[in-house]
């Protein structure tokens, strides 16, 4: 890890501190401390953050991140262990579309349209469609099971 990257992790996590009331400047202060116990970590493990010494453990980073009110995933992005890309949120993303031959690219395939890109055979392909679509939320097999689309 640079040390850049240490000494902007560490002014990110000691603005943090400071907004949550922690008195991390005066000796007494016990702000350094009080933040160790809430997390539940060693105060030497604060300490080299803060002095800009070394990044603190992941458990340590993860109960940081708990005692602070921010996200884990906000954390491992800020200190650099990992990247947006490598946590983002499969909820952020759109779903990956199947698409069926001559069907417009990025609509939802319907469930025969399914049935056709695995290779069901026609002779099943009612029976396929019937017991999928039970599988689907209601409403989203279209009633009668036949030119549904497979939900978002």
């Amino acid at each position: 890890m640079a040390s850049q990257d240490l000494e902007a992790f560490a002014a990110w996590v000691e603005d943090l501190i400071r907004r949550r009331g922690y008195d991390i400047d005066s000796p007494r202060g016990g702000g350094r401390s009080r933040i160790a116990d809430e997390a539940g970590v060693h105060r030497a493990a604060v300490t080299r953050l803060l002095q800009r010494q070394s990044m603190p453990d992941l458990e340590t980073t993860r109960r940081l991140a708990r005692a602070l009110g921010v996200p884990v995933r906000d954390m491992l992005i800020r200190s650099g262990r990992l990247t947006a890309e490598e946590l983002a949120d499969p909820h952020d993303r759109p779903a990956a579309t199947a698409t069926a031959p001559g069907a417009e690219p990025g609509r939802r395939p319907t469930l025969e349209e399914v049935a056709d890109l695995l290779g069901v055979p026609a002779d099943r392909r009612d029976m396929f469609v019937r017991v999928a679509g039970q599988f689907l939320p209601d409403g989203a097999a279209g009633g009668a099971g036949t030119g549904a689309r497979v939900p978002d």
